[in-house]
């Protein structure tokens, strides 16, 4: 098969774009990096340019790569015991693929165009989300008290309350003569951390 120096633009400009994306990932240590993003992107458009080539339909093809995108995303994506991380990246091979289909369709200035606000999402929107999160930060704590005292559960909730933060679920059980609380703050980070610092200094407070 004769290679086209417009087939040849087509690799190039995936690898670009996906390395502009990859990068960004790889800066942020996450776990599909720079290789990853690139070979993805990469591998969208060549599908693509084989579909065009045999004469198949763009379609079923397009389904088959978003298919098993699906599969390599779901891979990234971790539960741990509080929250889901990878996410974002999952995304971002999501939107590697679609990158790299736009490309060997022919749609270079798109392609670009769409790498170049994807990264943009990445960074700028990054720290607007430290921004809120610097406002409404969330911790999640269990604590067990020395006795089943009711009122030191109540001083908890007192300390929550100087600190201006606020409860957003709380759940209460007893073991051993114990009491065992679980409870779900939000509130400026700066104050959850006072918090914590106070609940870790706390006498009546044998595991936290």
């Amino acid at each position: 098969m004769e290679i086209l120096s417009d087939e040849v633009i087509k690799v190039l400009l995936s690898v670009l774009c996906g390395g502009i994306l990859g990068f960004e990932r790889e800066y942020q240590n996450k776990s599909a990096g720079f290789r990853t993003i690139i070979l993805i992107t990469l591998g969208s458009t060549i599908f693509t340019l084989v579909s065009q080539t045999i004469g198949g339909s763009d379609d079923r093809i397009a389904a088959n790569i978003i298919t098993g995108i699906g599969f390599i995303g779901a891979g990234v994506i971790f539960k741990g015991s509080f929250d889901v991380k990878g996410l974002t990246t999952a995304a971002v091979i999501w939107i590697a693929a679609a990158i790299g289909m736009l490309i060997g369709t022919g749609h270079y200035l798109f392609g670009i165009l769409v790498s170049g606000f994807v990264l943009l999402i990445l960074s700028l929107f990054g720290k607007i989300e430290d921004l809120i999160d610097i406002s409404n930060y969330r911790r999640k704590y269990f604590i067990t008290f020395n006795s089943a005292d009711l009122s030191n559960v109540e001083k908890t909730e007192g300390w929550i309350s100087e600190y201006s933060l606020k409860i957003r679920s709380k759940s209460i059980s007893k073991k051993d003569n114990r009491l065992k609380l679980v409870l779900e703050v939000s509130g400026n980070k700066k104050n959850v951390k006072r918090l914590t610092e106070r609940l870790l200094t706390a006498m009546e407070i044998i595991e936290f």
